[in-house]
């Protein structure tokens, strides 16, 4: 049966959380990894700097072979990196077929990683493998792919976060509140918050709007 699991790793034991050394406000969000004959190249989306900062961060990366600018919308840019092969064991360990990347968000507090894999197995074969390559991932959550229910598919803090987003008109035009005053209601950072709602939308999405097209 088709499994559903959350995974988090410290920020820096991933490769690219390295920008969050001198860029502790930026959040990072990858986009899609693919395989190349050389090694991965992960697109990823980041939020909160400029995008000359992002490539000055990795410019000198030991694992980057070459990073660019993508595209950029709202002050966010889509970045392409390629990456050293063997370098990086997550990014080798989220192109294994058993498992598909849903979503992987980053802050300077940590990463949220979420996959789908065939099976339990197929979940238990990916953290298998980050242990052993040293890779400190938890599991966090881990569920049977349920049927279309967006509530059921929304985490807790996830829902939490949305709820409150929207009682206090944060999804309002004109805002009524902020990120940051909702985070501290909930006793969180505002880049917790910012992801968790980030997370919540795309799962939404993915759940309600996408089935018209699937």
């Amino acid at each position: 049966m088709s499994t559903v699991a959350e995974f988090t790793l410290p920020a820096q034991e991933f490769a690219l959380g390295t920008v969050f050394t001198e860029l502790p406000d930026v959040t990072v969000q990858l986009e899609r990894v693919i395989p190349d004959a050389n090694g991965v190249v992960p697109y990823f989306w980041v939020r909160g700097t400029e995008s000359e900062n992002i490539v000055k961060q990795f410019s000198e990366h030991p694992g980057v072979r070459d990073i660019r600018e993508v595209d950029h919308a709202d002050g966010e840019y889509l970045m392409r990196c390629e990456w050293v092969p063997d370098y990086d064991s997550v990014l080798d360990a989220l192109i294994a077929p058993e498992v598909i990347l849903l979503s992987a968000i980053g802050t300077v507090e940590g990463w949220t990683f979420e996959l789908r894999g065939e099976s339990r197995d197929s979940i238990a074969e990916f953290k298998e493998y980050c242990h052993d390559h040293g890779v400190p991932v938890a599991l966090t959550e881990l569920h049977a792919l349920r049927p279309l229910d967006a509530k059921l598919n929304l985490t807790e803090t996830q829902r939490e976060a949305l709820r409150l987003a929207y009682e206090r008109g944060y999804f309002n035009s004109p805002r009524e509140t902020t990120l940051q005053e909702i985070a501290e209601e909930l006793g969180i950072s505002q880049q917790a918050l910012g992801s968790r709602i980030q997370r919540g939308n795309r799962r939404l999405i993915e759940r309600v709007l996408m089935e018209d097209y699937t």
